[in-house]
């Protein structure tokens, strides 16, 4: 079922290139110039007409008659009662370990006075007000909304809301709710799709605009964050989800076709992939799929998705499967090598590493605790996870005295004219008569 690349000997030539090519381009394929314009469409028209054009689209989408948008404080007291407690304890734990990773990366606000008369520094705050995006879909991303909510509380946003599409009758996943409450949202509306980026990029008479949208989402989420950012910041422009699996013959072959298909069951567009220099192995784990899919729910989704982007890649040895991996760039990696920590420090692009037999995938998903929110298609290569950082904003502070502005005078006065901007050379030469 996974499509057999052999780069053993081909291993800078043209086999390489297209496959980078095509597990990279993935989301080029959905964006299409008419989805483009559907969705500048939408915007437009919340813009315009503000909840009424939500309650529209909510019925021509997701088919539910809304009249409040807001959920009550009523539906979530309520949602506890029907979600299963212990599902609501490991709700809990989720939280706690996602807090305990971020709050480590809290930064303070530094000042660096001078005995020359200046100062310089840096204020540290965070954003006033975020909006999460959390999916309906074919899957209650419960997780979602704890890994994008959960950083921005450590970062200390002042207001956290959220939207996420009403089922048919207009209620919201009990657990979705849940998992809102516990991560310390303090809104949440009954708003999907590309509507619902618009309505918290630029507001309505009901969900206020904010000032980023983060979370997944389907190709008109996503072109949607694209369309308004720059009035808003967003988190990153998220493609299909992926997994590269780099191993060696200490894989478990079991161990390695189910992280393949965990991955694969996300939608039809993500990708799996496995690079080894064992050829045993690689048999061993295309076996392993075809035994372990006809037990598996979503197997269809499966299917579709290994035939298209499910990928068995044959190397020479290790390091030539460590290059294959940085070239991908991948959302997830998992490093199943008899001596993963040994080559740690080779890994140069991925989203999250997961380290040995023992870490697979979905633990990073749910339980560890850094965001799931991850780098996608080759962004791995320049950006970062969700984060804390990226729920706060840096302001430069600067003091200098008059003694001290005159000791750099001349050097601001000669940059000035050397870039021909006399009124930035007047503004020095004025405090001094120059």
């Amino acid at each position: 079922m996974l499509n057999i690349v052999d780069l053993r000997s081909d291993f800078d030539g043209s086999a390489a290139k297209n496959l980078y090519k095509k597990l990279t381009q993935r989301t080029a394929t959905q964006n299409g110039g008419n989805i483009i314009d559907i969705v500048a469409e939408i915007i437009d028209n919340v813009k315009q007409n503000g909840d009424s054009a939500l309650k529209e689209y909510t019925k021509k989408f997701d088919k539910a008659e809304i009249e409040t948008i807001k959920v009550t404080e009523e539906e979530i007291t309520s949602a506890y009662k029907n979600v299963d407690p212990q599902l609501v304890e490991t709700i809990k734990k989720s939280k706690q370990n996602i807090w305990s990773f971020h709050v480590r990366q809290l930064q303070n606000s530094w000042i660096d006075p001078k005995e020359n008369g200046t100062m310089l520094g840096q204020l540290v705050r965070p954003l006033e007000k975020v909006g999460l995006y959390v999916p309906g879909g074919t899957a209650p991303l419960i997780s979602s909304v704890l890994m994008t909510a959960v950083p921005a509380k450590v970062a200390g946003v002042e207001k956290l809301i959220m939207c996420t599409p009403p089922s048919q009758d207009g209620s919201i996943n009990p657990a979705i709710l849940v998992a809102a409450r516990e991560a310390g949202v303090d809104e949440v509306y009954r708003a999907g799709g590309a509507q619902a980026v618009a309505a918290m990029a630029y507001g309505t008479e009901t969900i206020p605009a904010v000032d980023k949208v983060c979370g997944p989402g389907n190709v008109y989420v996503a072109t949607a964050k694209r369309l308004v950012f720059g009035d808003c910041d967003i988190d990153m422009f998220a493609g299909p989800s992926e997994i590269l699996v780099i191993a060696d013959s200490s894989a478990v072959p079991e161990y390695v076709a189910a992280d393949l298909l965990s991955q694969a069951e996300h939608d039809m567009l993500a990708s799996s992939v496995l690079v080894t220099d064992d050829v045993s192995l690689l048999d061993s784990v295309k076996t392993e799929i075809e035994k372990q899919l006809v037990i598996l729910k979503r197997n269809e989704i499966i299917e579709k998705s290994l035939k298209d982007y499910g990928f068995g890649i044959l190397v020479d040895n290790i390091e030539e499967a460590i290059e294959v991996s940085n070239n991908i760039a991948p959302e997830h990696l998992e490093l199943c090598v008899k001596e993963p920590m040994s080559i740690l420090g080779m890994i140069k692009n991925a989203g999250a590493i997961f380290v040995g037999n023992y870490s697979p995938e979905p633990l990073g998903d749910y339980m560890a605790g850094p965001s799931h929110v991850l780098p996608t298609s080759g962004t791995a290569r320049f950006s970062s996870p969700v984060n804390v950082d990226q729920f706060i904003k840096k302001t430069s502070l600067i003091y200098y005295n008059k003694q001290s502005l005159e000791t750099t005078s001349s050097d601001i006065i000669r940059f000035a004219e050397a870039e021909l901007l006399d009124a930035h050379a007047n503004a020095i030469k004025v405090r001094f008569k120059k």
